[in-house]
C-alpha cells in the first residue's frame, strides 16, 4: 500500500492519499482546491487511477477539490448520507465499506463537529488507522458551535465510537496547528486534555465556552463546498 499525507499551510488541513500499489487504484480524503496540482502530480507519477475522492464533512475553512478531481480523473465523489452537497456522486451510510483493489475503508457516522461528519477506518477487520476529519484532533476536538454541531453528539461520537477502536489504531486528523502528523486512539484517550479524565458534562462545558471566531473563509467555503468546490463567479 502507498500512503501520502499532504498539508495545506493556509488552512492547516491534512489530505490523505492511499493507493493499492504503483499502477493500481487510489482514493483521497479531504482534498484542498489550491493543492489540486500536487494531487494530480502524485496520481500521474504513480500511474494510479483515482477511484474515490472523499470529504469527511462540509468544510468551513477551505474549499474542497472534490469537483476538480472528478473533472480531471472521472473519480467518484463521496460524502456521508446526511451531506447537503447534492453534487456528490455517492453518499455512504454508517457501516458501509468502500473497497478498491484490496483497500477497505469503513464509514463511521461521527457527528458533533457538524451534523453530517463521517470518519473512515482503514482495514476495519483489524483497524490500522482512522481518518477523523475534524471531530477528533490531536490533543483536541473540533468546534461544535455551527453547521449543526453539538457537544453532546461530539462526546458520543468520540467516546462511544472512535474510542472503541483498538488503542494502537493510528489517528489521522483533518487538521493540526502544531506540526503533529498523527496520534493514536490510545494516546488520545490518555492525553487529550478535553477528554482524558473528563465527564460528559465537563466536556460539554468546555466545548460550549470556547468562544472561537468564525473561520476566515467560512462565507466562501461552505457554499462552494456544497457545490463540490465550484466557487460561484
Amino acid at each position: 500500500m502507498i500512503f501520502r499525507q499532504f498539508f495545506d499551510t493556509v488552512s492547516n488541513t491534512y489530505t490523505y492519499f492511499i493507493a493499492s500499489r504503483v499502477g493500481g487504484e487510489a482514493l483521497i480524503i479531504d482534498p484542498v482546491k489550491e493543492q489540486l496540482a500536487i494531487y494530480l502530480t502524485a496520481i500521474d507519477s504513480l500511474g494510479v487511477r483515482l477511484v474515490h475522492a472523499i470529504d469527511t464533512h462540509t468544510h468551513a475553512d477551505h474549499v474542497t477539490a472534490l469537483g476538480d478531481l472528478r473533472d480531471a480523473t472521472q473519480c467518484t465523489t463521496i460524502m456521508g448520507d446526511l451531506s447537503k452537497a447534492l453534487c456528490v456522486s455517492r453518499h455512504v451510510r454508517e457501516g458501509e465499506t468502500l473497497r478498491i483493489d484490496g483497500i477497505e475503508l469503513k464509514a463511521l457516522y461521527t457527528p458533533g463537529h457538524t451534523d453530517e461528519s463521517f470518519s473512515f477506518v482503514l482495514d476495519p477487520i483489524r483497524p490500522k488507522a482512522v481518518f477523523t476529519g475534524d471531530v477528533l484532533l490531536i490533543r483536541g476536538t473540533g468546534r461544535t458551535d455551527f453547521q449543526g454541531g453539538d457537544a453532546q453528539r461530539s462526546w458520543e461520537s468520540i467516546v462511544n465510537k472512535l474510542f472503541t477502536l483498538p488503542d494502537d489504531t493510528t489517528l489521522y486528523p483533518g487538521h493540526d496547528y502544531k506540526g503533529r502528523t498523527s496520534s493514536s486512539i490510545g494516546d488520545e484517550k490518555r492525553l487529550n486534555p478535553r477528554l482524558a479524565g473528563k465527564s460528559r458534562a465537563e466536556y460539554v462545558e468546555i466545548m460550549n465556552n470556547l468562544n472561537l471566531p468564525n473561520p476566515r473563509m467560512m462565507d466562501v467555503a461552505i457554499p462552494a463546498n456544497l457545490s463540490c468546490g465550484q466557487v460561484p463567479v
